[in-house]
């Protein structure tokens, strides 16, 4: 699993160009799932993201979670994050889970966060145009993949 993590003071998603979901200050998670992503790395995923301390604290260094600020949290699917491109100029998508692996985990990896985190989280569409908005806070934005924990 490859997740980018960006603080945000808001963020908006519009679905098919219609529905339209958003949160206040808190992060929005891009989410790129593999075939070979196991539960494991799910647990491991949603308990790091739970921790981080990328929230400022009163002397404005990052010491406080998302938990510590009460920030909320979207999710959006993003199969994208798994782009090869090494070969030529047209990115390649062969790591990428297919659709019938990567909807139950992303919906598995929804659950799990709102378990760790005890927070309602705004989600995307799995398959749909999206179009997303937001206000990087800081910047603040963070890439973690699975395979790489050490």
């Amino acid at each position: 699993m490859r997740v980018v993590i960006q603080r945000v003071r808001h963020a908006r998603i519009r679905i098919q160009k219609n529905e339209e979901r958003s949160i206040g200050p808190g992060i929005l998670i891009l989410l790129g799932i593999e075939d070979n992503d196991t539960t494991e790395d799910r647990d491991w995923l949603c308990s790091k993201i739970s921790r981080l301390r990328i929230f400022d604290d009163e002397n404005g260094k990052m010491n406080h979670s998302l938990m510590d600020v009460g920030g909320d949290i979207m999710v959006v699917s993003q199969f994208t994050l798994h782009a090869s491109t090494k070969k030529g100029n047209r990115p390649s998508w062969i790591r990428a889970a297919t659709p019938d692996i990567a909807e139950p985990m992303y919906h598995s990896f929804v659950r799990a966060l709102t378990q760790n985190t005890g927070k309602e989280i705004i989600t995307g569409e799995f398959g749909a145009y999206m179009e997303i908005s937001l206000l990087n806070d800081g910047p603040v934005t963070l890439f973690i993949d699975t395979k790489n924990k050490e």
